[in-house]
């Protein structure tokens, strides 16, 4: 696979994301050798996206703008992203409803809105959805054309218009997970306060107090535990499906709870909050990029007698706050650093070859 990559790029990548986290993005075309990429970091081949390196592809495999991680230089289509709550009443209808506004770069965006309220808060999945294309208009609102109304979003409202009259405005919304910043106990082990990597094999300090997603494991094994880390993926609007803010924590480095953008999404397997190739997250409660998210998790590691597994690993896993597997059993490892075995093993952050970056690890052992 390494071969495949070297022969497209004409060089040999090595590193990790934090040298370059101001190159291109991918392009909404790059899906063929981004699966090959993919296949290739699973394979524990560390890769980084040079700008010199994409310069060489033919279009429309290049890309155009840059990764950010600064909600300072998102720009316009940053600031009408994000997440609207209200009422709509227009004559006899009158319902909650949330909306998830989406960046899809160069002045596009797909609105989702929820039925009852945004996912988490008043929307389950299996409620209704209703899904719409919009673009920047007049550079400063998104409009988005629908069968009934004009879906306008300025200013921090979302604006449902009918006939040309205002009917109802959603309010932007800033959910945070409740357990966002929480203080270790007395009995937990801290494996990142933002001082040090100390803890951390091939560990790298990113702006001064925050953990790098450069495949790096703990020092410290893990057997059963309670786990709670934070996390926060960069905004590349023209970036798509695994290219787009992925990095993954690996529990005792053999099982992946996937980190991604996957903002407004459906929530698979292979989507933020999945457990790569067994489970898909009962909600989606993905946030928007550059928003701190956290996972707060209880695991239980498999049970060997020897070198023969007699019991399944469970988890179960708390993604900002809400419950998105319900101690779920984990038939197997997932591919991309350790094979399951007996043992004690690390926590692995899976590098990339995005930004995405952590803070507040830690755990208490059980």
């Amino acid at each position: 696979m390494s071969a495949v990559v070297e022969r497209i790029c004409g060089q040999r990548l090595e590193g990790g994301p934090y040298q370059v986290q101001n190159a291109v993005r991918l392009s909404n075309d790059f899906g063929t050798f981004l699966s090959t990429v993919e296949a290739a970091m699973r394979s524990r081949i560390q890769l980084t996206f040079l700008a010199g390196c994409l310069s060489l592809l033919p279009w429309p495999f290049r890309a155009s703008a840059e990764t950010v991680t600064d909600p300072k230089l998102g720009g316009i289509d940053f600031a009408l992203q994000g997440e609207y709550k209200g009422r709509i009443q227009a004559g006899e209808f009158d319902e909650v409803w949330g909306a998830q506004v989406i960046a899809l770069g160069g002045g596009k965006f797909e609105l989702v809105g929820y039925k009852g309220g945004l996912p988490g808060d008043g929307w389950s999945r299996g409620d209704e959805i209703r899904k719409h294309s919009g673009e920047l208009v007049a550079g400063k609102a998104a409009e988005f054309k629908t069968e009934m109304a004009l879906l306008r979003v300025e200013g921090g409202k979302l604006d449902v218009i009918v006939d040309g009259d205002s009917v109802s405005k959603l309010d932007k919304v800033e959910r945070k997970s409740p357990t966002l910043g929480m203080r270790p106990p007395a009995n937990a082990k801290v494996l990142f306060d933002g001082s040090s990597v100390d803890q951390w094999e091939a560990g790298s300090l990113v702006n001064g107090d925050l953990l790098g997603a450069t495949n790096t494991a703990s020092k410290l094994k893990l057997g059963d535990h309670t786990l709670h880390i934070e996390f926060r993926t960069p905004f590349m609007p023209d970036a798509r499906g695994q290219g787009r803010g992925n990095s993954g924590v690996y529990l005792q480095g053999r099982y992946e709870c996937q980190v991604l953008d996957s903002f407004g999404l459906e929530g698979k397997d292979n989507e933020c909050g999945g457990i790569y190739s067994i489970a898909s997250p009962q909600l989606n409660m993905c946030l928007p990029p550059l928003a701190w998210q956290t996972y707060d998790i209880d695991f239980t590691a498999a049970r060997y007698e020897g070198d023969k597994k007699v019991k399944n690993a469970r988890v179960t896993i708390r993604h900002n706050g809400v419950v998105i597997h319900n101690d779920l059993e984990l038939t197997h490892g997932t591919p991309g650093y350790k094979p399951e075995g007996p043992g004690k093993e690390s926590l692995f952050l899976q590098d990339h070859g995005n930004p995405v970056v952590f803070r507040n690890v830690w755990l208490v052992e059980k």
